[in-house]
């Protein structure tokens, strides 16, 4: 019964996404609720498949080897690049695109290419983020609009209805992760089926020390973008934007006060390091620029400055009210080209359990949950960290390891902290007493030391009606009754990206 009642939940929130189209379009745009998904048809003649959060999570099995998309690893890679053809996941009808966020370790710079039906391409995250308005307040490293994925399928002429396309490091490291990540999720939102879509665990080197490729598959040179693509997101008839959830979305599910509520539906998950969540209450042992704890968690020392977990030069720090924190290093190991932990160990960590190190998920006391207190049953998790980069490696662990319903904050906190009834470096106040967007009623935080410390913020509308502006953009765009566009700019992350 809690899990019907919480597909319907996704229902009444799809049909008010569709109902506010509705209103943009003139159409009779609403939707009925079957089977996790949602049929469309619209007044423009277009029918959409709209799909809940739990319709769009896949589950890995529990040896990645087996994985034909998702999370694979170089296992499969080698079969694939051995003999495309023939070795192609059944699905597949096209060719092989690889992205990498950056060039791989020296020696091992790309994943070789065929360039007939294998190519790799440099990718970087800028290409899969840009800045974009909600309607209240324009924020960066947002999911990238229509026509700006449209001309990434242009530029590799990318068939997302034919092709595999393969979201890799390069380089191992964190934030080539998060990269990769990115990749995943634009093509997720805009609606490419999960089966052609894969990300690869473990960086370049990594798969050559494992022993999964060998030296022969690596070359110094990626492949040429031939900028000839045709396929468009319009060819897609799916509609995947609650893979995002935006900030109206999220002050509608937090609960009344600041604690651990078990029987909403609701898992918020924070990715940030426990010193950001408490506005440096408490720290992580080994977190970055924290020292060493002889605990997994403890006090700051003597002289800590609070304002050393602020980024983005943030009006304030800490959370939203309920959420719960696990910081995202905790779900990869570094020794193996940060690739993600086994699935029992991420599932062990969802429940609220601790590893070896005595890391798990805290709340809003700084205390472990416990086992059986995270995630429950039912319940869909909305991650987030400062620009949804870090969330990226806990909401691909969720949704596309775990298989649990899940939302990405996409805002996230450089959004969240900056919808605040706080003054900025102009001694101006950003968002106004009565706006009804201020975050700032329905956190923890600590403000800035300083409001000389404090970046001046885009507000779009302080008393805008929705937040919804690029969900509503986005679904114009895919029906083609708009060029559609929240967007500002496009391919630079923030200044200080998460991670």
């Amino acid at each position: 019964m809690r899990q019907l009642q919480d597909d319907k939940g996704s229902c009444r929130r799809i049909k008010g996404r569709l109902a506010a189209l509705a209103l943009v379009v003139g159409a009779a745009f609403l939707a009925g609720c079957s089977g996790g998904q949602d049929t469309s048809g619209g007044g423009t003649g277009v029918t959409i498949t709209s799909n809940t959060p739990a319709a769009i999570a896949i589950e890995s099995d529990a040896n990645y080897n087996n994985n034909t998309y998702g999370l694979i690893t170089g296992t499969t890679l080698k079969s694939w690049l051995t003999d495309w053809a023939n070795n192609r996941p059944a699905a597949i009808t096209g060719k092989l695109v690889i992205f990498q966020s950056t060039a791989g370790e020296v020696g091992y710079e790309y994943i070789k290419p065929n360039n007939v039906n294998v190519f790799t391409y440099l990718s970087p995250s800028s290409e899969w983020t840009m800045t974009r308005s909600n309607g209240v307040i324009q924020t960066p490293s947002m999911v990238i609009d229509g026509p700006t994925i449209d001309a990434n399928f242009k530029k590799y002429n990318i068939d997302p209805q034919k092709d595999m396309v393969l979201c890799t490091q390069g380089t191992a490291s964190t934030g080539n992760v998060m990269g990769m990540g990115r990749c995943w999720f634009a093509l997720r939102y805009w609606g490419v089926d999960a089966k052609h879509i894969a990300v690869l665990n473990g960086g370049n080197q990594w798969q050559f020390t494992s022993a999964a490729l060998v030296a022969g598959d690596f070359a110094a040179t990626g492949s040429t973008a031939p900028n000839n693509g045709t396929a468009s997101v319009k060819d897609i008839p799916v509609d995947n934007t609650m893979l995002q959830a935006t900030v109206e979305e999220l002050l509608a599910v937090l609960p009344s006060s600041d604690t651990n509520v078990r029987n909403d539906g609701v898992l918020l998950w924070d990715a940030r390091s426990i010193g950001q969540y408490s506005a440096g209450e408490i720290l992580e042992a080994g977190d970055s620029g924290y020292p060493a704890c002889g605990t997994p968690y403890c006090a700051p020392p003597g002289g800590y400055n609070y304002m050393s977990s602020f980024q983005n030069n943030g009006s304030r720090q800490g959370h939203p009210w309920g959420a719960l924190q696990l910081n995202f290093s905790n779900l990869l190991d570094s020794a193996q080209g940060y690739s993600f932990k086994d699935k029992a160990t991420l599932a062990s960590y969802l429940n609220g359990d601790v590893d070896g190190a005595g890391k798990g998920f805290t709340d809003s006391s700084y205390q472990l949950v416990g086992s059986g207190s995270a995630y429950q049953p039912g319940d869909t998790i909305y991650v987030y960290c400062e620009t949804t980069f870090r969330a990226m490696i806990t909401g691909m662990a969720s949704a596309v390891i775990l298989g649990k319903p899940t939302r990405f904050y996409d805002g996230a906190m450089v959004e969240w902290n900056s919808l605040s009834y706080l003054q900025d470096s102009t001694g101006n106040y950003i968002l106004p007493l009565d706006s009804p967007w201020r975050t700032d009623v329905k956190s923890f935080f600590k403000p800035a030391s300083s409001i000389s410390l404090v970046a001046q913020r885009t507000i779009t509308d302080a008393y805008a009606l929705h937040a919804n502006k690029i969900i509503v953009d986005d679904m114009l765009y895919k029906t083609g009754t708009s060029a559609g566009s929240g967007g500002s700019g496009g391919g630079s992350a923030p200044p200080n990206p998460c991670g």
